[in-house]
C-alpha cells in the first residue's frame, strides 16, 4: 500500500518537504483586497511591508471543504492513501474542514489534528514519513503520531509583542511595557492552545540563550531524532545564538533550520525563533 503524507502549509517544514515528498495544502493569506496562497505567491516580507505600510495584519483562511476534496483525490486517484495532518483544531478551521472532507474517501484518507503548528506540526509530520518508510500501515501510523501530541514541544519567544497585540493577543499595555523594558515572553503550547509562560528580558540573543537552558532544564530526556530551529526571519546573530546552543546542550542527529511561512508570520512578527522537539 503505498502512503501519502500530507499537511497544511503552516508545518513550516521548509525544503524538507520537497526532500520527503510531503503534500502540502496552503492556507490562504490576504492582504487588503487581495488573496494569496501561503508558500506560494506570497513571502514574510509581503507580510513586513504591508504591516508597515498600512498598520494592518494580514488576514487567514482555511481552505474550504471542497479544496481538501480536491487535493484529496490527487493522491486516492493515484491509489495513494493519505494521511493529512493539521494545524491545531483550536488555532483554525482547517482541520474541521478536512476531516469533513475525508468523508468522501472511506479509509482511503486519514485526518489527524496535531494539536501543534509551524514545526511543532512539522515534527509530527516528519514522524509520520518515517513511520510510512519503516512499512506501517496507514491505521497504525495515525495512532503513534496522535500519541506523541502531547509531548511535542512547540515554543518560541517573539522579539515584539506589535504583531500579537495587533492581532488580539496581548494588551496595550502588555506590548508597550514588553517593547521598553525588552521583556520577550515565552509563548508554548499545551494542548492544542497556545500560552503566555516565562518573561525573559534583556537582548533577543541573551534571551534565546536562556530560553534554551531552559529547555534543557524542563526537557532532560527528549527524542534524538531531530529538533527544529525555526524563526520569523531572524536576524543571523539571533539565529547563531540558537545554533550554537542547540550544539552544545542537545544531541540530535538532525537539526533543521527552517523560516516560518506567512501565516505563522503573520501572527508573531519578524525575529520570532523557537526550538522544537519530541520529549520523552
Amino acid at each position: 500500500m503505498e502512503i501519502k503524507i500530507t499537511t497544511d502549509s503552516t508545518c513550516d517544514l521548509g525544503k524538507s518537504i520537497a526532500e520527503r515528498g510531503i503534500g502540502v495544502m496552503p492556507l490562504s493569506v490576504i492582504l487588503g483586497k487581495n488573496a494569496y496562497r501561503d508558500g506560494v505567491n506570497i513571502t514574510p516580507q509581503d507580510i513586513f511591508d504591508h504591516v508597515e505600510k498600512t498598520g494592518e495584519l494580514p488576514k487567514t483562511a482555511a481552505p474550504s471543504i471542497g479544496d481538501y476534496e480536491e487535493f484529496f483525490a490527487r493522491y486516492t486517484d493515484e491509489g495513494k492513501t493519505v494521511i493529512h495532518y493539521n494545524i491545531s483544531a483550536k488555532s483554525s478551521s482547517s482541520h474541521q474542514y478536512a476531516l469533513e472532507a475525508s468523508k468522501k474517501f472511506g479509509k482511503k484518507v486519514y485526518v489527524v489534528d496535531s494539536m501543534a503548528l509551524s514545526s511543532g506540526q512539522g515534527l509530527m509530520v516528519m514522524k509520520a514519513c518515517d513511520f510510512a518508510r519503516d512499512g506501517m500501515s496507514p491505521s497504525k501510523i495515525v495512532e503513534k503520531t496522535r500519541a506523541l501530541a502531547p509531548k511535542i514541544n512547540t515554543s518560541f519567544v517573539p522579539d515584539r509583542l506589535d504583531y500579537l497585540y495587533k492581532g488580539g493577543r496581548c494588551s496595550r499595555m502588555a506590548m508597550y511595557g514588553a517593547n521598553i523594558l525588552k521583556i520577550h515572553p515565552l509563548i508554548e503550547m499545551s494542548e492544542g492552545q497556545l500560552y503566555a509562560g516565562k518573561k525573559y528580558r534583556g537582548s533577543m540573543e541573551k534571551c534565546i540563550a536562556n530560553y534554551i537552558d531552559d529547555l534543557k532544564a524542563q526537557y532532560p530526556s527528549y527524542d534524538r531524532t531531530r529538533a527544529f530551529i525555526t524563526h520569523s526571519s531572524a536576524d543571523e546573530s539571533i539565529v547563531e545564538v540558537a545554533r550554537n546552543k542547540v550544539r552544545e546542550l542537545f544531541s540530535f542527529d538532525e537539526v533543521l533550520e527552517t523560516v516560518a511561512g506567512s501565516v505563522i508570520t503573520g501572527h508573531c512578527g519578524k525575529n520570532t525563533l523557537g526550538v522544537l522537539f519530541i520529549a520523552e
